[in-house]
């Protein structure tokens, strides 16, 4: 096991091992990430810190073990790279990968869409890190935007695989059955209840994040749950006209409301809008030589660890999707309230004043040759074409 001690100011910063401390780069439930600096060879690492207390309240210690389980099998150029963890007392600690360009979902929020060669070598390495992940027996479940990192050369790193699944988590029938991920990106037969492959979820998600990347718009979006799920269960989707042939036909296979024929990732490597320009990634073989012992990270806790499990004051969190799965019978569509396509409305966000925007799009409209109307604090269009 090992065991460490924070020793006091190396410069400014706190010492982990071998490790010095600097600024946070962000906070969770569990704790923080802050950035490291291995003084031995000055590469920098993000060194993810866990409390165990709060681990243990919230009962989230199969979660984390699952994560340093799966990300000890990942090694590939496009997937966040775990190096080591470490315990303290309290605390365990993840010394992970630094990738300092931010998240794929702010540089879309940013930039907007992007020109289909960025977008596709994007998706290629989005595609050659899942299909990796799915060669190891992982199913990251919870593939979004927000879980797709960029590094300094715009190159991409998966990261965030707490709720994945491994082999050990089928059920006798040989598919999966926690209802998870995230409202937007999550595919209809996980939301059916019946069972689904990791798979070819993962892969409806990625079409999702591929839709995203190319249009800065998601595909299937509703502020109301329930048509929100009904819009994924009928994989309605409206793929703009402007998209090349070839990226409206990889966009709608990928978004098959149907598993058993939606695309796989031998056939989106196989398709040739994907293969434009593409260079298959090498994956990482080598043994890094460092130690990893994530049962022993939190054996210093195993008897609280017991005792909280049946706690009465310590009760698991539910989120949406589990409350949803818990009644195998419950038929989502059922709940769904009845929508007319053609009543479909475009909404959008901005971060310009209201009276900018407002005086801009009369402007729009004007030239046009439509005029504006405006009656109790509401605009109206009015089309004189």
């Amino acid at each position: 096991m090992v065991i460490v001690n924070l020793g006091r100011k190396e410069g400014h910063g706190k010492r982990l091992g071998k490790y010095e401390l600097g600024k946070t780069l962000g906070e969770g439930n569990f704790g923080k990430v802050k950035l490291a600096r291995d003084t031995d060879s000055g590469k920098l690492f993000a060194v993810k810190i866990l409390e165990k207390s709060r681990i243990i309240d919230l009962n989230n210690t199969d979660q984390i073990k699952r994560e340093i389980s799966t990300l000890k099998l990942l090694k590939h150029p496009n997937v966040v790279r775990l190096y080591e963890v470490l315990a303290s007392k309290a605390k365990i600690y993840m010394v992970l990968e630094y990738v300092n360009g931010g998240e794929l979902f702010d540089k879309i929020a940013s930039k907007g869409k992007l020109g289909e060669a960025e977008g596709r070598k994007i998706f290629q390495q989005l595609t050659d890190g899942v299909s990796f992940c799915h060669s190891k027996g992982v199913f990251h479940r919870d593939l979004k935007l927000e879980n797709v990192l960029l590094d300094a050369k715009g190159n991409i790193k998966i990261t965030d695989f707490n709720l994945s699944a491994l082999p050990q988590h089928f059920r006798e029938d040989g598919l999966l059955h926690t209802t998870c991920g995230s409202p937007n990106y999550v595919a209809p037969e996980i939301l059916a209840n019946k069972g689904y492959d990791g798979g070819t979820s993962d892969i409806w998600s990625c079409g999702v994040i591929l839709y995203v990347i190319l249009t800065g718009y998601l595909p299937f979006d509703d502020r109301n749950l329930a048509v929100l799920y009904q819009k994924i269960f009928k994989g309605d989707v409206q793929i703009p006209r402007w998209l090349s042939p070839g990226a409206q036909n990889i966009i709608k296979r990928m978004l098959d409301p149907n598993p058993k024929s939606r695309i796989t990732m031998a056939m989106i490597k196989e398709d040739e809008w994907f293969k434009e320009g593409y260079t298959p990634a090498n994956p990482d073989n080598e043994e890094e030589g460092v130690y990893i012992d994530d049962d022993e990270a939190f054996s210093i806790h195993n008897a609280s660890l017991e005792s909280d499990q049946g706690s009465p004051t310590s009760p698991p969190l539910v989120n949406a999707f589990q409350l949803i799965g818990m009644s195998s019978s419950l038929d989502l569509s059922g709940l769904f309230e009845k929508e007319d396509v053609s009543e479909r409305k475009l909404r959008f966000t901005s971060t310009h004043p209201p009276k900018d925007l407002e005086e801009r799009i009369e402007d729009i409209v004007t030239g046009m040759r439509c005029r504006v109307q405006k009656k109790n604090g509401i605009s109206t269009m009015l089309d004189f074409s």
